[in-house]
């Protein structure tokens, strides 16, 4: 596990840098503490299966946002070889939060977009925090018509606090580049694959989340507001926080019961930062069975299924 450790992920730590004690004791001295080092190992798997067979909502939204977690650069590194970026929006400029371009899958190619968030401050500050402007969502609009020119499949990997909210972002019309974005992506006739990697923030995540399938990592959250926001509003308090997320129902398990989610990527315990590579694999696997899903289906069975689908969400049945 990375240095950095959530509060509950600390008595696994403690263990874990035991474990690297004996280790370093082990070798400097040549004595055998092999059994000594099994015993940690297993108290360290007891205590991963206890803390995260109960996570809460709010150590989940912590999970979300674990720095050591994979970005989608990370996803797209290890499973969509021969990625091709293509920049700008034709209008206003190249946004860094937001970006896309031609990979492939298998024996497959495909249009993969993706948000871009920063290891450290100088990258985070040149990436906008992951918080894409006007021209970030014009430019994915610009590069998923050219997939369905193309007849590719889209693949939309999220990780995003929301849009940008600040003054510029508003007077270059970012509400209107969602709105457009949300009508296109319903017209689109290719396949189109969404997935919430760790924040899935607002309208941020829905400019590039509507989807055929709308799959969601197991740690990760999918909201109309952050938590913060939404303590800000109700309580006047952000650090009612806890209590928010727990009433917004936005983690994985949630989401897939209220059907607006398709499916639950699973990811190695301890979460998806402890094993960038095993986290990869596991959506490689559950990509192919969407893919093999939806390879049957024309342009319009493609389009009238992804309208249906958002149609049934949020009815509320009689009785």
């Amino acid at each position: 596990m990375a240095a950095f450790a959530l509060e509950f992920e600390k008595p696994i730590l403690e263990l874990e840098q035991k474990v690297e004690e004996l280790r370093e004791f082990s070798q400097q001295h040549d004595v055998d503490v092999s059994h000594g080092i099994h015993l940690l190992m297993e108290r360290i798997d007891e205590a991963k299966a206890k803390v995260f067979s109960r996570l809460t909502p709010w150590q989940r939204v912590q999970l979300a946002r674990h720095p050591k977690r994979p970005y989608p650069q990370d996803y797209i590194d290890r499973i969509f070889p021969g990625f091709l970026e293509l920049h700008g929006d034709r209008q206003f400029a190249d946004d860094k939060a937001l970006f896309g371009g031609l990979a492939n899958f298998g024996s497959r190619s495909c249009m993969v977009l993706g948000t871009r968030k920063g290891r450290e401050l100088k990258e985070n500050i040149r990436v906008n925090f992951g918080s894409a402007f006007p021209e970030g969502y014009r430019k994915a609009r610009r590069l998923m018509k050219l997939a369905e020119k193309a007849r590719v499949p889209i693949v939309s990997l999220i990780d995003t606090p929301g849009a940008f909210p600040g003054i510029a972002s508003e007077e270059r019309h970012v509400g209107e580049a969602i709105a457009v974005n949300l009508m296109e992506m319903f017209r689109l006739t290719v396949p189109v694959i969404v997935v919430i990697l760790g924040e899935g923030g607002s309208g941020g995540a829905l400019g590039i989340g509507i989807g055929n399938r709308v799959l969601i990592m197991e740690n990760a959250y999918f909201s109309v507001i952050s938590p913060e926001g939404c303590a800000s509003i109700l309580w006047r308090d952000g650090a009612m926080a806890e209590k928010a997320a727990e009433a917004l129902k936005i983690t994985s398990p949630e989401l897939l019961e209220l059907g607006l989610v398709d499916g639950i990527v699973p990811e190695p315990l301890g979460g998806a930062h402890v094993n960038h590579d095993k986290a990869a694999e596991s959506l490689r696997l559950v990509l192919e069975k969407c893919f093999a899903e939806l390879d049957g289906m024309d342009g319009e069975a493609l389009r009238s299924q992804r309208a249906e689908k958002y149609r049934h969400m949020g009815v509320v049945a009689d009785g």
